[in-house]
């Protein structure tokens, strides 16, 4: 059918949008991840730049800053849904952007007479910011990307998490040890995302047909494949549709999403921020003195996603697999496999580390089918409230990088056991495989009947007979009487 559709331009405005989109994360990202490298050369100076201010703070300090960004960042996932729908996405994630980037300005100004505790301040607040982003992200593929197309898009755009973590760890240490040494940091990510602001600020749209860029072909087009409905009244003036919040929060299909997001979220924390403490106690491998060694599994996890999306596009389009079939095969590949990987990786010793990074490298390149796998879900269910339950979802799962490094306090008292490190391992392997499986059983990917604008009208319509039909029966029973 819609290969006799006139798609408009080979790069058209959906494509411009889903690149918006991208580098939205991109940048944002380097924002986010460029603390790692910050605290190292602004607490050791002589292994980057020694010309700029070094700081004495102790190691639970800069734990403190570190995790500070997600005691902002999970607070405002579920009201960044909300926002979305209330305000549009342009002007929401304008505001998430621009927050963060403006604030990503100030370190170097305000660590010489706050220390340590305003730039705690300042990535709590950062956190607070982009927590509007991911829900305007997908309520914006949601208006924007034709039902055939989603999957494609929607993977394009989610690659700028692979690609802006590893941009941070290359461009850091790179800009760190310059001229401009660590505030260069904060000046290149900030006016990175400021500039990004523009180009959003002047080519971006809620909705295709606000857009002043669009052709006629393309706007036809998308409008004919995309199931995201409005509610017109008469004069042309769309009525905002109430969101169904009991369906939403007794929907299985929901919970199901955001229980394997939690524990994806788990199990991938314990592979970023916990192996490499692992590979440093139990195999005496510093992998954060090694550029190499630490980009090495986010540059396989970048090349990756785009193998699964090459792999996912040829299934769809041969029909060969369905959509349900392909998420759930590729999510259990990304994390059924990195949960064997995980309990692994706890049994190499110190003569087996070129191994030791292999399986690490392998575990979170496999680890990126996720995104097809189940990020991508809150669409399939509801492109109308795409943004709200992204931020459902994400409010849960951005929880988690809390709540794991507290366990792993407790249980491992000495980096150099193994046998400790092998518990944490196993209990995030199950939680991979647990979470996988609640989703293989419980998930779906078909549009719910709540989705759509006349769903809370036709429940009202229901109850309203019902009791019209009990105060008939009534009547008839007090004229028997």
């Amino acid at each position: 059918m819609t290969a006799d559709i006139d798609k408009g331009p080979v790069f058209g405005q959906r494509h411009l949008q889903v690149f918006l989109l991208f580098t939205s994360i991109l940048v944002n990202y380097v924002v986010k991840y460029n603390a790692s490298v910050a605290i190292v050369a602004m607490t050791s100076a002589e292994t980057t730049n020694p010309n700029f201010p070094e700081y004495d703070w102790s190691d639970m300090e800069k734990s403190y800053i570190q995790s500070s960004f997600f005691w902002g960042y999970f607070i405002t996932q579920f009201p960044g849904g909300y926002l979305c729908r209330r305000f549009g996405a342009k002007h929401t994630m304008l505001i998430s952007t621009l927050g963060s980037s403006l604030l990503g300005l100030l370190p170097p100004f305000c660590v010489s007479w706050g220390g340590w505790g305003v730039y705690c301040a300042i990535r709590i607040i950062q956190g607070l910011s982009q927590g509007l982003m991911f829900p305007c992200v997908h309520a914006h593929l949601a208006a924007w990307c034709p039902v055939n197309e989603r999957n494609r898009l929607g993977a394009l755009a989610n690659t700028g998490i692979e690609c802006g973590t590893l941009l941070a760890m290359f461009i850091s240490g790179i800009i760190a040890s310059s001229n401009i040494g660590w505030p260069g940091l904060f000046y290149v990510s900030g006016c990175m995302g400021l500039v990004w602001c523009v180009a959003w600020l002047i080519f971006s749209a809620d909705q295709p047909n606000e857009s002043k860029f669009i052709s006629k072909d393309e706007l036809n087009y998308i409008n004919l494949l995309k199931n995201v409905s409005k509610v017109v009244e008469a004069g042309g003036v769309e009525r905002k549709v109430p969101v169904p919040w009991r369906a939403i929060l007794t929907s299985i299909p929901v919970w199901a999403l955001v229980i394997v997001r939690s524990c994806h979220s788990w199990g991938f924390n314990t592979l970023q921020a916990q192996i490499p403490s692992y590979m440093k106690g139990v195999l005496k491998m510093d992998m954060s003195q090694n550029a190499l060694y630490s980009a090495l599994p986010y540059l396989t996890m970048w090349c990756m996603s785009y193998v699964y999306l090459i792999v996912s596009d040829m299934l769809l389009n041969h029909n060969l697999l369905s959509l349900t079939a392909l998420r759930k095969t590729f999510n259990t590949l990304a994390l059924w496999v990195p949960a064997v990987g995980l309990v692994g990786v706890g049994f190499l010793d110190e003569n087996q580390k070129a191994l030791a990074i292999a399986l690490m490298t392998a575990n979170v390149g496999i680890n990126a089918g996720s995104t097809i796998g189940s990020a991508l879900n809150t669409i399939d269910l509801t492109p109308n409230y795409a943004g709200i339950i992204m931020g459902i979802v994400n409010s849960a799962a951005n929880v988690v990088p809390i709540l794991t490094p507290l366990l792993v306090g407790i249980i491992v008292s000495n980096d150099s056991d193994r046998a400790q490190w092998q518990i944490v391992f196993i209990i995030s392997a199950a939680v991979f495989a647990l979470g996988n499986l609640f989703y293989l059983i419980f998930g779906k990917m078909d549009l719910q009947p709540w989705d759509d604008e006349n769903f809370l009208n036709a429940k009202s319509t229901e109850n309203g007979h019902g009791i019209r039909k009990t105060e008939e029966f009534s009547k008839i029973e007090m004229t028997k009487i």
